[in-house]
């Protein structure tokens, strides 16, 4: 298992403006390559201050010209709302750009108000993705495609421009349709779940059910799963219950956006809280906030459970002060990273967990590590 780093790059009141939230971001990233984390990962989202991030593989682009081993990928590329043609030769310039170290995840998107804005049918999302997906992966592999389908139709075409690797080798999907899992099955694609400021709780359901889902559509056990957390790393308590509230801003906000007609001051969002929206206390053990001890703890137990192949961490949440967001990277990467390995062994950087060593004792709520 590796650790990865996601970036939603919600804008909330960043003192430094738009600006401030690359810079931010950048920040971040670099941190997370000094640490030693595998992936850092860049949303798709567009017209409000939910994220500025609209082009993630611009910013994974950007963002492998200032690191130099940290892989970069999309969390995830809203099929729908491209031209396949584009976006494969986009995905292999990515790839060139890094130097090998694109990664890519895909998902059909789900918010009406974006979709509406690009006069694509979110109804139709799947049937489209569909087809672009057939185009996206000809390119891919074979470096040439040819289609004929409702939404679009590609003559015979050849392209220079391939990825430098099989990018398709380890790519994450956050759907459970199962005409999407039938058509991507061959590929083996990685299950990703996300259950935002519901954390914990949502997740061992959640993760399940999915698990189960896909076993049933492919007709085997799919890879281990990919999984993604809001964590902070604080001895304050009040310092959690201000994670928990920027948690929960973002709920806010993607609910709010899942509506056909959101109401927005021109870009921005500020929506009224969830109907039986839990008091902070509450989102803060959904979430994973806490010393370094109470953290290791919970991640601890879900890989128990799961075991999972990827392992994405959400720091800068609901735009999350820099100052806070980075404390808690840090202690992430000095203190609770240790703990995690002193139960489950070493973490392989860039691929799967090694196995356990033997005879470990789990110390977790020792006084010292």
């Amino acid at each position: 298992m590796e650790f990865g780093l996601f970036n939603l790059m919600t804008y909330r009141g960043n003192p430094g403006g738009l600006s401030g939230v690359v810079a931010d971001t950048r920040s971040l990233v670099k941190l997370a390559e000094d640490i030693g984390f595998g992936t850092a990962w860049f949303a798709e989202h567009h017209f409000t201050n939910y994220s500025i991030s609209v082009s993630p593989l611009m910013l994974a682009a950007y963002m492998a010209g200032e690191t130099s081993r940290i892989k970069v990928g999309a969390a995830v590329v809203v099929l729908p709302l491209y031209h396949p043609m584009r976006v494969a030769q986009e995905i292999a310039l990515l790839d060139q750009l890094s130097e090998g170290r694109a990664m890519l995840g895909v998902g059909t998107g789900y918010q009406p108000y974006e979709f509406a804005r690009y006069h694509v049918s979110v109804e139709e999302k799947t049937e489209i993705f569909l087809e672009y997906w057939a185009i996206v992966e000809q390119i891919l592999t074979d470096g040439r495609a040819c289609f004929a389908g409702k939404y679009i139709q590609v003559p015979e075409s050849v392209f220079l421009l391939k990825p430098r690797r099989s990018i398709l080798s380890e790519l994450f999907l956050t759907t459970n349709d199962p005409r999407i899992l039938s058509a991507l099955g061959h590929l083996d694609p990685v299950p990703f779940i996300t259950t935002g400021w519901r954390g914990t709780p949502a997740l061992m359901t959640g993760a399940d059910k999915m698990l189960k889902h896909w076993e049933a559509v492919l007709g085997r056990k799919p890879r281990p799963i990919a999984v993604q957390q809001y964590i902070h790393v604080t001895d304050d308590p009040k310092d959690a219950l201000i994670a928990a509230e920027h948690a929960l801003s973002v709920g806010r906000l993607a609910t709010h956006l899942n509506s056909p007609a959101p109401k927005l001051d021109g870009s921005m969002l500020d929506p009224p809280p969830l109907p039986d929206e839990p008091p902070l206390e509450t989102v803060r053990d959904f979430i994973i906030a806490g010393d370094p001890h109470h953290v290791a703890e919970r991640i601890v137990a879900e890989i128990r459970a799961f075991d999972p192949h990827h392992y994405s961490t959400f720091f800068q949440f609901g735009d999350l002060p820099i100052a806070m967001a980075r404390r808690s990277l840090e202690r992430f990467g000095a203190e609770v990273i240790p703990l995690i390995e002193r139960e489950v062994g070493p973490l392989d950087r860039i691929g799967r967990r090694e196995a356990p060593a033997p005879d470990i004792r789990f110390a977790l709520n020792a006084a010292t590590a």
